[in-house]
């Protein structure tokens, strides 16, 4: 019976070993939750002598093939270590499913699994405590003393240091999510190239408010008619402590920019010059996927969802505790509609 707390994880998973068979990665922030579970999974490969391989098996997997988490979950390998295969809780990787793995002792390879925020008596969180070989592990949002012992690492490791004002600034605009956190700081030591200290300037430079990044993803998939990873985004923004109402107003001021963008060109500029126009000037990242959804959203079809996202904000403000239900619903509309008017869709 273990229950791993967040700030004893990383220590946990350098001891891992195989006493345990199957680990839960659960919480809040994904990517924290996904960087743990692969670096567990590699751990418990490396174990065993010979080492076995990681086996990734996805929802779309048992899609396909059903019954393959338990299959592989149950048979040796005929060449190497144990295998560890490693998944994520879905409507077909539930606690019910796994249940007679751990409880019969069938496992015979190692299990890690990665799920989102689970409560104290959520099924799949209490099958992995109470289970005499397995371990349900914490991951919740970096704080400030784990965000500047990951920045000190990182930075170390690309042989850099860090001036004390510096490292005060890139931990304010850090730990939204682990894997916004790790991108932010690959692209910090990508420009510092050459350089052994970091300074301020290098953090203005190239490091974005993660809060802000994570509100971007979120408003960009679902203008772009991407709506599950509109609502992935949205829950990882809403577990790191930003809240609907938040998600709204981005998700306007985006539309609104939109809107002028479009209204620009329909009056005959081109869209090089409408681009100039707009303030803040665009990143160059993002261009390539403003200038598609400008050719997907016609300004009356831009002007019905403003009209939709006013509402909406409307009624969120009149009735907090349906905010999220109704955030929800706005990005799934949206999407909806920008998926329906792609160039080349049927009508």
């Amino acid at each position: 019976m273990t229950a791993v707390k967040t700030h004893q994880a990383d220590q946990f998973i350098k001891s891992l070993d195989s006493r345990y068979r199957a680990v839960l990665f659960y919480g809040p922030d994904a990517g924290l939750v996904s960087e743990r579970a692969r670096m567990a999974a590699q751990r418990l490969a490396a174990a065993s002598n010979p080492p076995g391989d990681v086996l990734r098996i996805e929802d779309a997997d048992l899609e396909m093939e059903p019954d393959r988490l338990l299959v592989e979950a149950q048979t040796v390998p005929m060449f190497g270590g144990p295998k560890v295969v490693h998944t994520r809780a879905s409507r077909r990787v539930t606690a019910q499913v796994l249940k007679p793995l751990l409880e019969q002792e069938t496992l015979a390879a190692s299990l890690v699994v990665e799920a989102g925020n689970l409560r104290p008596d959520d099924s799949l969180r209490q099958l992995f405590e109470k289970s005499p070989k397995a371990a349900a592990v914490a991951c919740f949002e970096d704080e400030g003393r784990d965000l500047e012992s990951l920045v000190r690492e990182t930075l170390r490791e690309a042989g850099l240091s860090i001036d004390p004002e510096a490292l005060q600034l890139l931990v304010s605009r850090l730990g939204a999510d682990r894997a916004l956190t790790r991108g932010e700081l690959e692209k910090l030591v990508l420009y510092t190239r050459g350089k052994t200290r970091v300074a301020v300037d290098d953090i203005d430079a190239v490091v974005g408010d993660a809060s802000e990044l994570a509100l971007e993803k979120v408003v960009l998939a679902a203008a772009s008619g991407e709506a599950d990873r509109a609502l992935t985004e949205l829950d990882r923004i809403l577990a790191s402590g930003e809240s609907a109402q938040t998600v709204i107003v981005a998700v306007q001021r985006h539309f609104h920019r939109l809107h002028r963008l479009r209204t620009s060109i329909d009056a005959g500029a081109t869209m090089e010059s409408a681009l100039k126009q707009l303030r803040p000037p665009v990143h160059f990242k993002v261009r390539p996927v403003l200038e598609a959804q400008c050719r997907t959203w016609t300004t009356q079809k831009l002007q019905v969802a403003l009209t939709q996202i006013a509402d909406t904000a409307k009624r969120a403000r009149l009735n907090a505790s349906l905010e999220i239900a109704l955030t929800e619903r706005l990005l799934l509309d949206l999407a909806r509609n920008a998926a329906d008017r792609k160039p080349g869709r049927p009508r």
